[in-house]
């Protein structure tokens, strides 16, 4: 029975947008741990499920998914997002 983590995206830290940090992603957790191949070092599975991520526009939308195609589920919530609210002028204090 495979487990899936529903969790909504974090905004890009690197970018000033917030492009699809609206949209709930279901990602599958690991079946197997990953190993290094002995030709190349890559790490890699056997696992496929590790490749899927579905996105939903509401939490509750990813929940029906889960429960109609009968996977266990857990749902992280998404994270506060902080202001820090600062004026040019405090760069000179």
């Amino acid at each position: 029975m495979p487990t899936a983590r529903i969790f909504q995206r974090p905004k890009n830290s690197m970018q000033s947008g917030r492009a699809n940090t609206d949209l709930w992603q279901l990602e599958f957790e690991p079946a197997e741990p990953k190993r290094a191949d002995p030709l190349t070092g890559w790490a890699g599975s056997g696992d496929t499920r590790d490749q899927l991520r579905l996105s939903f526009p509401t939490a509750e939308a990813a929940i029906a998914h889960c429960v109609r195609e009968g996977w266990d589920h857990h749902v992280v919530p998404a994270p506060e997002s902080k202001l820090k609210l600062q004026a040019y002028a405090d760069n000179f204090r």
